[in-house]
């Protein structure tokens, strides 16, 4: 067991978690490049010139959040209403991430609330979690703020919102996250950090930025919490 993270579970009151990543590959069955360069053909047909590097844009929240400190409402209520129903699109067919459901059960039998906070939509992630039977080991989802993509983590408002809404202080509470924006947001008002590194090169990053802890596998967050069951 990662005594780091043992010490860590034993210093924290709830946990949240980061949704696409943490919990499952959003996009798995509809790629994320699909989804931004629809979303960009939402912006040409709206008459807005869009520049190359936006064309070529691969992450959809990108996309978002160009069109949005554009200032032009009307676009960016477009993009995200076409984003929204992208998600809930590619949700039928998200896969799951190994451990995931280990770790939210898991939580909950240690008596620690679980909070999802996403920069996914909070319709796309409900819907996922009702699908896969979680809905009711998981509250609240605090989801992407409509049309306001400046709201999105790393801005650390979702994450208090969330250490709120289970009454935890955010000093004792801890994020799960797989990217800086994860790990900013949370340094930025004293969340304890996990950086998830599904990919090798995460984890010099994660550490570099101060995590507390790095994990390369959901596992080894969901032994930490049944270690914490069994003593």
């Amino acid at each position: 067991m990662n005594a780091d993270l043992g010490r860590l579970f034993d210093e924290v009151g709830a946990v949240l978690l980061d949704f696409d990543g943490p919990v499952c590959s959003v996009f798995a069955g509809y790629p994320a490049p699909q989804v931004a360069a629809e979303l960009v053909d939402v912006l040409r047909r709206h008459g807005i010139e869009v520049p190359p590097d936006l064309a070529s844009e691969p992450d959809p929240l990108e996309v978002l959040r160009h069109v949005g400190a554009s200032g032009d409402q009307d676009a960016t209520r477009a993009v995200e209403d076409a984003l929204c129903a992208a998600e809930r699109r590619a949700i039928e067919t998200a896969e799951p991430t190994p451990y995931s459901r280990e770790v939210i059960v898991a939580a909950r039998q240690a008596g620690l609330p679980v909070a999802v906070v996403s920069n996914n939509s909070a319709g796309a992630v409900s819907a996922y979690l009702a699908a896969h039977r979680l809905a009711i080991h998981v509250s609240p989802i605090v989801g992407r703020a409509y049309a306001n993509p400046q709201q999105m983590k790393p801005d650390p408002a979702p994450i208090l919102q969330a250490a709120h809404a289970v009454g935890e202080s955010p000093t004792r509470s801890v994020l799960v996250g797989d990217s800086l924006t994860d790990i900013d947001g949370a340094r930025a008002v004293g969340v304890r950090v996990i950086g998830y590194a599904n990919r090798v090169a995460k984890a010099e990053r994660f550490r570099a930025a101060e995590a507390d802890v790095v994990v390369t596998s959901m596992r080894e967050i969901a032994d930490a919490l049944v270690d914490r069951l069994t003593t």
